[in-house]
């Protein structure tokens, strides 16, 4: 069992399914409740029809889908299934979901996609619509029922904030059984997992009445560079510089029809910005290239 191998649960292996689940909370004078239903149902789907994940793969829009699957069952059988359908069928590259914080190289972090699922299953409103997750060639986003609870913001999600679950008999079990923790460090770890990775901030954000969390593959799109604050000067020249491999000051002054002193600036605050860096060679051959400056 789980809990058993989280240590944080008592030793409840003599115990009864009758015991277990009123150790959990999840029965009452003999009755199952709702949330016991939604872990460990054999067909939650009777009282939840919308307990399924759906998860789709698009091509360069949201009307552009190119195949779709839908994962079924209670949550603890989705936390399992989910993983291994996007492994077959939508990611490039496996990965191991072992493990919260263990990055490995692959489309995105793994603690990232893993907490994403955690997150939209725990804690989404399950009289609502089915989660959705959605794939696209730069993108990959989860969305779930249910908005952050009265008093928590989008930006409290960017920091240090306390948990709030909004299935609590739920979340508890769970973190009995290793599957999170009850210190509100799941989206955290969802933006600090990227930022290690490389790849853009994740937007999170209240949409259609539920949460939208949306991881970006390439650290050059345009939405996670004018959050870095990049005028649209330097927006065309980081598009001419993914095409073509670099650009030098005078094609920039060319390209954008600026004078060199505009051209410089620009430049430069994109090297200081982490978008690129100089070349090796100075002088009448130096150029810009994208990367971090080493």
């Amino acid at each position: 069992m789980a809990a058993q191998k989280s240590g944080r649960l008592p030793d409840m292996g003599a115990a009864t399914l009758p015991e277990l689940l009123e150790k959990l909370r999840l029965s009452e004078a003999g009755k199952i409740k709702r949330g016991a239903i939604v872990l460990f149902g054999k067909d939650p789907g009777r009282f939840y029809p919308n307990i399924l994940v759906k998860i789709g793969r698009f091509g360069t829009s949201d009307d552009d889908l190119k195949f779709q699957e839908t994962a079924e069952g209670n949550l603890i059988h989705l936390l399992q299934e989910v993983p291994e359908l996007l492994n077959r069928k939508f990611f490039t590259k496996a990965v191991s979901f072992e493990g919260l914080l263990r990055v490995e190289k692959g489309e995105y972090p793994v603690a990232a996609l893993r907490e994403m699922l955690l997150n939209a299953l725990v804690h989404r409103d399950y009289m609502g619509s089915a989660v959705q997750i959605r794939m696209y060639d730069n993108r990959f986003s989860s969305w779930n029922e249910g908005l952050l609870p009265q008093g928590l913001s989008l930006e409290s999600l960017k920091r240090q904030h306390p948990s709030r679950p909004r299935n609590p008999l739920i979340a508890d079990v769970c973190f009995k059984g290793g599957y999170i923790d009850a210190w509100g460090r799941g989206t955290l770890k969802i933006i600090n997992s990227c930022r290690e990775a490389g790849l853009p901030e994740p937007e999170i954000i209240e949409q259609d009445g539920g949460i939208l969390v949306t991881l970006f593959k390439d650290r050059y799109i345009e939405a996670g560079l004018r959050k870095m604050g990049l005028n649209e000067r330097q927006l065309k020249a980081v598009k001419y510089v993914t095409e073509n491999g670099k650009i030098t000051n005078k094609q920039y002054q060319e390209i954008l029809g600026v004078a060199r002193i505009t051209a410089t600036r620009d430049l430069q605050s994109l090297v200081k910005k982490g978008v690129s860096r100089y070349s090796e060679s100075k002088g009448a051959g130096s150029y810009y290239e994208l990367g971090i400056a080493p």
